[in-house]
């Protein structure tokens, strides 16, 4: 290779380094949603499961509809999982706007009779959440935005049930 074909090799290999740090440099600082879990609240118990509801707040900064692909969530009490699961294909997130979001999670009964007998007189449990939202960025492709939250959630009592 002649010193003509080596300097072309070498700026193009400069330009395509400069492509990539470019490139790098706008994804970097692409706005993405941002998303909050707000409350997690008793909804029902049945025979089989207790259930809650996560409620998340997601801003879309974009002038478009995002789709959402799925919400994983893993609900842990004393770093022991009680609930997990994938909600696929929630819906899409409002343009320009804030999307309230509704986690269904189900804790199993054996798992919430077995929580009953260590929360003692306060009837609650201390959780943590941790979410998973997917959401199909154009140009980018899917993203995950992880969230995880801390508190305290109500059992079901007596009057609940029946």
């Amino acid at each position: 290779m002649g010193s003509s074909e080596e300097e072309k090799a070498s700026g193009i290999s400069k330009l395509l380094e400069r492509a990539r740090g470019y490139v790098a440099e706008k994804l970097a600082n692409i706005p993405t949603p941002e998303a909050s879990v707000t409350d997690v609240n008793f909804k029902a118990a049945n025979r089989d499961s207790v259930d809650y509801v996560a409620n998340v707040a997601v801003k879309n900064p974009y002038p478009h509809p995002i789709p959402i692909c799925q919400i994983s969530y893993i609900l842990k009490s004393n770093t022991r999982a009680i609930a997990s699961g994938t909600m696929p294909d929630p819906g899409s997130l409002k343009a320009k706007d804030t999307t309230m979001l509704d986690v269904p999670m189900k804790i199993p009964y054996g798992i919430a009779v077995s929580l009953v007998r260590d929360i003692g007189a306060d009837w609650d449990i201390d959780y943590q959440l941790d979410l998973g939202l997917t959401i199909d960025l154009p140009v980018v492709g899917d993203i995950t935005i992880p969230l995880s939250t801390k508190g305290e959630i109500k059992l079901p009592t007596l009057k609940d049930l029946f």
